[in-house]
């Protein structure tokens, strides 16, 4: 239950050192008062605190964003940022205070999807946040990897440039190809700064970043230093690898692989990057998955219909949705050519799910087979699940490449 002590406000100027405290405390870092990055991106009149008295114990924000969905359409959504309790006043309430004045400022400004990362995974199910909605994939690969016979390389040259000279191509490039991309999410100039912040304390041993550029794409990376009288041994680590074509990408990761001095690439990418049939070996591509973003149908009458589905289906879903209340009930999902209408209905419903559930589905990263099998839909009419799985797959699968 939550404490009748506490209250909730949006920050002013002087709120910034304790924020910034009690975030340190809460991530276990080190306190950088108003030097952090993170509040280089805070939107003051949409960031928060939960006070107790006078005490800040909790922090949290929102970050206005566009996100790309399935059909290449730009739908507003709120990104969830610096959600942050103190020690000393965990379960007392401060999140859900914070999540809930989060989830009604959006449906008010008019936001039907909310996205977060999610520091512990067991925390946002519970606020109706769907988990893997996006997944992340480490690949680890040794440099000087054939490309299998098919693969054609151009040639094109590829210009290695200061981080002055890269930013204003990085960005036009990167605003064009997000707009292509599942789960990619619009940047604003702040954004810049914190996906590729450069100080001594973000760079956790490894050098300052590389930045070369394609006429189709560019590369951003550091380099790990570990020769040895071996022979070379040094890692690249991929920050950023943004291409508007697929021969870009084919000379980027050549260009990649024949670097000198370099033994093996390590890169959070896409599920289905090229890459992995591109070599002639994909077994010795190594690859590590996890989850990525997280997320959350504010609005269900507003979002179904935002996006664009592979398949015709006529379905009531029956939602439950304890922490938004106006998602709550039976809605008729009609789609046809691809484009929905969504009309509440008392009609028995033929699928029901919670909206954690849905959210996971929206971007089309889980298929509602999967959670049926989860147990976490269920199936009231035959057949149902099964054609709603393949009408909400996307194009290609989602991806978010940057964390916030």
């Amino acid at each position: 239950m939550a404490d009748s002590a506490l209250s909730i406000r949006t920050i002013n100027e002087s709120d910034l050192p304790e924020f910034q405290r009690v975030m340190a405390w809460a991530f276990l870092d080190d306190y950088e008062g108003v030097d952090s990055k993170w509040l280089k991106v805070l939107e003051h009149d949409r960031a928060h605190v939960v006070v107790d008295g006078d005490e800040i114990v909790g922090t949290g924000g929102v970050l206005s964003r566009e996100i790309t969905v399935p059909g290449g359409l730009q739908v507003p959504a709120g990104g969830v940022t610096v959600i942050t309790v103190k020690p000393g006043h965990r379960r007392r309430g401060v999140a859900s205070l914070l999540m809930k004045t989060q989830l009604h400022g959006m449906r008010e400004s008019g936001e039907p999807l909310a996205m977060l990362w999610a520091s512990e995974g067991s925390i946002y199910r519970r606020f109706g946040y769907g988990e893997l909605a996006t997944s992340l994939n480490r690949l680890m690969m040794p440099t000087r990897m054939p490309f299998h016979p098919g693969v054609s390389v151009s040639g094109t040259r590829i210009r290695q440039v200061t981080r002055a000279e890269a930013l204003p191509f990085m960005r036009e490039v990167h605003d064009r190809v997000r707009r292509t991309r599942i789960g990619w999410v619009s940047r604003v100039e702040a954004t810049w700064d914190v996906q590729l912040a450069d100080r001594e304390v973000d760079r956790d041993g490894l050098t300052s970043y590389r930045y070369c550029l394609h006429p189709e794409g560019y590369v951003v990376f550091r380099v790990k230093g570990a020769g040895s009288s071996r022979g070379p041994a040094d890692e690249l680590h991929v920050r950023e690898l943004v291409c508007e074509t697929e021969q870009a990408y084919a000379d980027l990761y050549r260009f990649l692989l024949d670097i000198d001095l370099a033994a093996e690439i390590s890169f959070y990418t896409a599920v289905d990057d090229p890459i992995l049939h591109m070599v002639d070996n994909p077994r010795k591509v190594g690859r590590d998955l996890g989850d990525a973003l997280w997320l959350r149908v504010v609005d269900v009458e507003r979002a179904l219909p935002l996006r664009r589905y592979q398949s015709d289906v006529d379905s009531v879903i029956e939602v439950e949705d304890s922490f938004c209340p106006w998602n709550s009930g039976r809605w008729r999902l009609t789609v046809k050519g691809g484009e929905a209408v969504v009309t509440r209905t008392e009609d028995a419903a033929d699928v029901s799910l919670d909206v954690a559930a849905l959210g996971s589905a929206y971007l089309g990263g889980v298929r509602l087979s999967v959670l049926r099998r989860a147990h976490r839909v269920v199936e009231h009419t035959a057949g149902h699940v099964d054609a709603l799985s393949l009408a909400f797959l996307g194009e290609h699968e989602p991806h978010c490449p940057e964390v916030f």
